[in-house]
């Protein structure tokens, strides 16, 4: 009796002392994290879609989150109204969240301007530096950090692509969004922009949007300009708009240069730039660091490492247009 009775104690203290773990185990916090984006957040492609979702939940999978077990996602989306942006991020801050994921820059600045202390991951940013969203790309400096799109870098090489693919060019219609960046971001695209246009010896027509209601004037301008061609500016408003610039373009009988792959899945002649859905993904792997303790301001700024070139054969034969074979050759995608 007297061996079953210190069993006994035994193992009500072993039990007892395993409760607190036990319990500390089950209250152990899950993850919160708000994500902001100026696009919807279905995961299907039209002209209104946002791809971080998705993209960032791929990410998400292959770091070893469940969404609902070992995470939670809270989306916010504009839906293409941006200024619903600084609403939707107080809501986010309101929820203490642990983390932001920012789609894009405009989600990032009505982000920063929500909290000075929640960490947030921008995606697919501009010049997060120009636009004083961080101090530095080695060294943010704040609670911000993520990737960029590398927007004023690239307009050269798209204007280059646009002259080779129309030798005879010379008129080129440029929509852009006067505000889509921060002043020293646009400036720069701008002077990148006049110039790969003279050394290309081209001759730049620009047309600005503001919004949407601005698509169909724009176009008006460039047939009255007689542009041969048109070249789009990056802009978070003119991505989400794509497939009503898609349209426009190929009612007017233009060719056309987009920024990213998705303008030329919906019809659009060429394309290139950084792979937004890549920086999406790679958007999982800040939000990965900091849940496991890094701070954004030592998280450097990535910049994109996967880049592509699309072509549009359809397109192409509607317009009455042979693509030079040297420029198929280089293509990363031809859709037929």
């Amino acid at each position: 009796m007297k061996v079953r009775r210190r069993q006994f104690i035994g193992l009500v203290g072993s039990t007892a002392a395993l409760w607190p773990v036990r319990a500390r185990a089950q209250q152990k916090k899950v993850p919160r994290v708000g994500v902001l984006t100026s696009g919807s957040t279905a995961d299907t492609l039209d002209s209104t879609t946002s791809r971080t979702p998705a993209a960032l939940r791929q990410g998400l999978r292959a770091l070893g989150y469940i969404e609902g077990q070992n995470i939670q996602l809270e989306f916010r989306t504009a839906a293409g109204q941006f200024d619903r942006l600084p609403a939707l991020a107080a809501e986010l801050v309101e929820l203490q969240v642990d983390i932001i994921v920012a789609g894009a820059t405009p989600a990032a600045r009505a982000a920063q301007r929500a909290t000075r202390t929640i960490p947030i991951v921008a995606t697919a940013m501009g010049d997060p530096v120009l636009d004083g969203l961080v101090t530095s790309y080695a060294a943010p400096g704040g609670n911000i950090t993520g990737n960029t799109f590398l927007g004023p870098e690239l307009v050269s090489k798209r204007l280059a692509y646009l002259k080779e693919l129309l030798p005879s060019l010379v008129d080129v219609g440029v929509l852009w969004h006067p505000h889509a960046f921060g002043e020293h971001t646009m400036a720069g695209m701008l002077r990148e922009a006049k110039d790969a246009s003279g050394a290309l010896g081209l001759q730049l027509r620009f047309a600005s949007a503001r919004g949407p209601e601005d698509f169909v004037q724009a176009f008006a301008t460039f047939q009255g300009q007689s542009v041969g061609a048109v070249f789009q500016f990056p802009s978070v408003m003119l991505f989400t708009q794509r497939k009503r610039i898609v349209d426009l373009a190929a009612k007017n009988a233009l060719a056309a240069m987009f920024g990213a792959r998705e303008f030329v899945e919906l019809g659009g002649l060429v394309g290139y730039g950084a792979s937004i859905d890549d920086l999406n993904v790679r958007g999982a792997g800040f939000v990965n660091k900091i849940i496991r303790g890094a701070k954004p301001a030592d998280l450097p700024v990535e910049q994109p490492t996967k880049f592509e070139f699309l072509i549009n054969l359809k397109t192409a034969a509607a317009l009455g247009l042979m693509i030079p074979p040297t420029l198929l050759a280089r293509a990363d995608e031809v859709i037929e």
